[in-house]
């Protein structure tokens, strides 16, 4: 029956006697589909829970490439490419292999700026997009057109060509100079461990997937993971300084697996592999994997998350012992090269001021001509006769003009670098001095700039004592007592209370200064990330103790203890000992370390006694949350405001006894966070905080991070200067206020509001509001916050920013400090100088109008990469107010009176044109030409490079001055048009008057006039000269023989009999002075109702 049933149920055909059987065929149908898509969708859900292989992870890498790119059009490729933009991918490296299956960018330098197929158009651009250039160069190509010439073809073409070959020299060797030092990087050799052995790579031949070794004080070539090193605790110092400008040693912990093995060579063919995320510009954060592979590729359970601690970037210096590294990045794709911009060709403003100029001065040349052709009458070679008149008054725009500038700025760059007062100056842009005279804003790097990174324990305070830099000797007084006390209660009690009485415990001890002073210095003496290195062994000399430590700070504070005996004896990973002041070792086993971040501003560490086995929790922080966490105290925000004003770096000391019991099961719930798979780092930091109660205040410290030499005085020059100063820095936002206070960047009368913790749009809005109704206040914004306020409100941030009296930027990257630079500049339209000391200043420093770099501890990075090189900062002063001063009035007021040099005698041809008919004819020609802007006038005009409008002695007494410059006022378009009047004045005066007093000798119009114009030029100079030296009166006297001698040479333009008779001597006296008296007074009369604010204070 049963199998009837059976068999009944799998019938296939139609059954009469059921009418739902079609329908129940139908969803049974339905459902077996059903159950195949599920049971082949667990399938693969299950395949991609499974770790894939090495060859599938392969090809799933290049199917994701493939769609990447099969999504992007080829236009949107090209315009990638044009741009230098790339695709960034995240990787797998396979230690096994020698070569890995995907092809990475080189790890090559290139800070070239040309090549050798574009070096060329590339200058001719940069040359002809300034209209005067593009100007004289269809000037001169005019003159090979034989109805067009006006004159000699030597006189047009030889200044362009002369000023073209000048610049290609330049620029060429400026660039061949970058090319032998990418040479000099890309040729430094690596070991690079393989299977053959170990071989010798230069920088450049370095890839992906390569094993490099790293000797200590060596550069890191590329971006690596940490695998092994000598150092026997598995981790090593690096520094940092050329990346994020701090020299404070980092430290950095090798991969566990790779540090246990047994040798290097165990590293090849190691199945194992490597996963780091796609190349990002954040040099704090990194997320990796390392995952041991056995048999066919499949990883184990052992998988090592990597993170920041386990990498070493670019351009980073090994400080201790020599490491292996695994690379993961090269070449473009380095965090130090992601956070370095290309650099840009600088103009100067004076430069763009003057093609201003060029274009009105254009303007004027096609109106004059205009006016002559209109007069003449118009005909069928009116276009011809127009483009010769356009000729013939060329020499409005003239052509000398940018030769004489290039060549005064070279003169300033001389000046620069032989100023005794600022030894050792380099200017390596030599196109901008004149911007030094003009800045709005100095935004400054902190480390190496302001300061010298040199810390000095300065204070410690104990609540009812306190000891200052005169009286720390006491301390190590007391120190001696306590632990001379110790050692006598020690000697009698008992064996059975001596855990009790030495280290902490239960009893209750009395307070005594000397207890706590004990106290206090242990708690300085331990609380750190500080290891003592010996050094000079390795050379066979005398070794000498020193610190590694990841912040200046700890090592001051460290020294100090060591100044008061007791000092930090030896550290490793696990344990640290101290020797106290009676010559005994005080070893300590090393529980848990909590180290400093910008987010919990405090450090803490939890160390086990070993002799009495006591569990200590020490800690130390910022004074703002040691407040909440330490016992309650009448004296603690008091003093640490008093250290504050006295610009001191201030830390708060706490500690808190624990038992065996509670520190297991803090040990219990800290495996559980850490073991969390979501929130991890909030679950650690909350299990953290649960010991963070009711500490024990032990004391306050205050460390003096020592200025650099008359930084105060220079930053009080400048402000009065007129100059807002902004302090960009990669430090901690209490670092940063503290050095802003010390080095008066802000006064006593004003405050400081702090913004941190921007996470929203909406909060940063709100904060900007709140200080945009502050007065006399000064902002203080971390490196996150200030990330949301440019990305959400740039020119809010701006424009609220820009109204503070300074403003001090921290935690700030590379590329922020860039983007701080560029939104000023674009913005508030606003002059820039950017100065610093570290590699991580370099891309402020090449986005300013002026980059300043000094040659400090941190290396010449900066310094080669800057538009001015500096031995400190103190030289900012002069080099702004003195010899930005001096550059900006001489070029500007030698820019005008050549401008005007070639209007006289534009306007002297046009009179003379309209005199004679309108005749497209040159009055002056040939060699005439050519001697009025060389021969005869360059060296007098030239000479204004050496005037000084005011003293050094007053330019520094009124610092106020240099607000005069940032007007701009001394090139305008206001002095143009008075140049302008006055040249055609002068002109007038000397053609007519030469034909009123001249009738009966028309036939010498030329060398009438052209004397005239001579004597007036050299008269016009002299008018100008505010202070005559030796130089200036040479150039005047001989430029004037020369001259005269030159008639005796150029007979063919001068009759001899003429010219030595007296009529002609007295009527060109005349002329001379009819044309240069009336504008003197003029001058005297204007100087007498409308002084200068610099002669008020003459």
């Amino acid at each position: 029956m049963r199998s009837g049933r059976r068999q009944k149920s799998i019938q296939t055909g139609p059954d009469p006697e059921d009418p739902y059987r079609h329908q129940s065929l139908q969803e049974f149908d339905s459902k077996l589909k059903s159950f195949v898509k599920s049971s082949t969708e667990l399938k693969f859900k299950d395949e991609e829970k499974r770790p894939l292989l090495a060859d599938e992870k392969e090809d799933d890498e290049e199917e994701n490439r493939k769609k990447n790119l099969s999504n992007v059009s080829i236009f949107t490729r090209i315009l990638r490419y044009v741009r230098g933009e790339r695709t960034m991918y995240e990787r797998t490296i396979y230690m096994e292999r020698s070569v890995q299956p995907k092809k990475y960018c080189p790890n090559t330098i290139k800070n070239q700026k040309y090549n050798p197929f574009t070096f060329i158009f590339v200058i001719l651009y940069e040359q002809f997009r300034f209209f005067s250039n593009a100007y004289f160069l269809v000037v001169a190509l005019s003159q090979f057109i034989p109805a067009l010439q006006v004159g000699f073809l030597f006189t047009y073409v030889s200044p362009l060509a002369f000023v073209l070959l000048v610049t290609i020299v330049k620029e060429a060797y400026d660039d061949f100079k970058r090319i032998l030092r990418d040479r000099e990087a890309n040729g430094q050799r690596y070991a690079k461990l393989t299977r053959n052995g170990v071989e010798a790579v230069p920088s450049s031949d370095i890839q992906v997937g390569d094993l490099i070794f790293v000797d200590k004080d060596q550069r890191v070539p590329a971006d690596m993971v940490f695998l092994r090193t000598t150092e026997k605790n598995g981790s090593c110092f690096i520094r940092t300084d050329q990346l994020d400008g701090e020299t404070d040693w980092k430290l950095r912990k090798a991969v566990a697996y790779t540090q246990r093995l047994a040798s290097d060579e165990n590293l090849i063919g190691l199945k194992a592999e490597i996963y780091a995320e796609k190349p990002k510009k954040d040099i704090y954060h990194f997320i990796g994997n390392f995952s041991r592979v056995a048999g066919e590729g499949v990883p184990t359970m052992e998988t090592e998350g990597l993170s920041v601690e386990n990498c070493l970037w670019t351009n980073t210096i090994v400080a201790s012992g020599r490491v292996i590294g695994a690379v993961v990045y090269t070449g473009r794709e380095t965090r130090s090269v992601m956070n370095t911009s290309a650099p840009e060709s600088k103009v100067g403003l004076l430069e763009l001021e003057i093609n201003l100029l060029s274009k009105v001065l254009c303007v004027l040349l096609l109106i004059i001509s205009f006016v002559e052709v209109a007069l003449k009458g118009f005909d069928r070679n009116t276009p011809l006769v127009f483009f010769r008149f356009m000729l013939l008054f060329s020499a409005i725009i003239p052509i000398s003009l940018r030769v004489n500038l290039d060549m005064a700025k070279i003169a300033y760059s001389v000046f620069i670098m032989k100023d005794k007062n600022i030894p050792e100056t380099v200017v390596r842009t030599s196109t901008i001095p004149e911007e030094l005279g003009r800045i709005d804003y100095l935004l400054s790097d902190k480390t190496g700039t302001l300061t010298q990174n040199d810390m000095i324990f300065k204070k410690l305070h104990l609540g009812s004592v306190s000891f200052s830099k005169d009286t720390l000797d006491e301390v190590q007084t007391h120190l001696e007592n306590a632990y001379n006390e110790e050692k006598e209660k020690r000697e009698r009690i008992t064996s059975s209370t001596l855990s009790s009485s030495l280290g902490p415990g239960k009893t209750k001890i009395r307070r005594t200064v000397t207890t706590k002073v004990r106290e206090a210095v242990r708690a300085i003496a331990l609380c750190h990330n500080v290891t003592p290195v010996e050094e000079g062994k390795e050379e066979g000399q005398p070794s000498r103790r020193t610190y590694q430590a990841s912040s200046p700070d700890e090592i001051a504070l460290v020294q100090f203890s060591e100044s008061v005996c007791l000092p930090l004896e030896s550290r490793d990973i696990n344990s640290l000992a101290l020797k106290d002041p009676l010559g005994e070792l005080e070893e300590y086993e090393i529980l848990n370390i909590f180290p400093f971040t910008s987010e919990t501003k405090r450090m803490g560490i939890i160390l086990k006694h070993k002799v009495t086995n006591a569990i200590t929790f020490y800690m130390k922080g910022a004074d703002a949350v040691m407040a909440q966490i330490v016992q309650f105290n009448d004296w603690l925000e008091e003093e640490c405001g008093n250290m504050a004003r006295e610009g001191l770096r201030t830390l708060v000391f706490g500690k808190k006894n624990l038992t065996t019991e509670a520190y297991n099961l803090f040990t219990k719930k800290m495996n559980e966070a850490k073991s969390s798979i979501h929130d991890r780092d909030a679950l650690v930091q909350k299990v953290i905080q649960s010991l963070e109660t009711d500490l024990e205040l032990l004391c306050l410290t205050g460390v003096e991070d020592k200025l650099q030499e008359d930084v105060k005085i220079t930053l009080e020059t400048l402000a009065n200067a007129g100059i807002k100063v902004w302090m960009l820095t990669g430090d901690k936002v209490e670092t940063a206020k503290c050095i802003a206070t010390s080095a008066r960047l802000v006064s006593r009368n004003q405050s400081m509001h702090t913004v941190t913790g921007i996470k929203t749009k909406a909060d940063a809005l709100a904060q900007l509001q709140t200080f945009s109704n502050l007065r006399e206040t000064c902002l203080v914004i971390d490196g996150s916050s200030l990330a949301v306020c440019l990305e959400n409100l740039r020119e809010k941030f701006i424009e609220v920013a820009c109204r503070a009296p300074c403003v001090v930027c921290c935690r700030c990257s590379p590329t922020q400090k860039a983007e701080i630079v560029k939104a000023i500049k674009e913005l508030k339209k606003a002059k820039t100088c950017a100065i610093g000391d570290g590699g991580n200043d370099v891309s402020m420093i090449q986005a300013a109008d002026v980059g300043v770099g000094i040659v400090g501890k941190e290396g010449k990075q900066a310094s080669l990469a800057a538009d001015f090189s500096i031995n400190q900062f103190s030289y900012v002063s002069r080099l702004l107010l003195w010899h930005g001063r001096n550059s900006y009035k001489r070029s500007a007021r030698l820019s005008q009176f050549i401008i005007h040099r070639g209007l006289i005698i534009s306007f002297i041809q046009a009179v003379f044109s309209a005199i004679f008919y309108f005749a497209a004819i040159a009055i002056y020609n040939g060699w005439l030409i050519v001697g009025y802007s060389t021969l005869f006038t360059m060296a007098p005009v030239f000479n204004l490079v050496l005037d000084e409008d005011v003293s050094e002695e007053i330019v520094f007494k009124f610092p106020e001055l240099y607000k005069e410059l940032q007007k701009g006022r001394a090139l305008s378009l206001k002095t143009f048009f008075i140049w302008t009047f006055t040249s055609i004045y002068q002109a007038g005066t000397i053609m007519i008057l030469g034909i009123l007093l001249f009738e009966s000798n028309l036939v010498n119009i030329v060398s009438i006039t052209y004397t005239a114009l001579i004597l007036t030029e050299l008269l016009n100079v002299a008018f100008e000269i505010h202070k005559w030296t030796r130089f200036m009166m040479a150039s005047e006297f001989f430029t004037l023989l020369i001259y005269l001698l030159s008639m005796l040479v150029l007979r063919s333009y001068f009759d001899l009999g003429f010219i030595f008779s007296w009529a002609f001597a007295w009527r060109v006296s005349l002329i001379t002075f009819v044309t240069c008296l009336p504008l003197f007074f003029f001058r005297v009369i204007k100087r007498k109702l409308d002084p200068p604010s610099y002669s008020k204070l003459s």
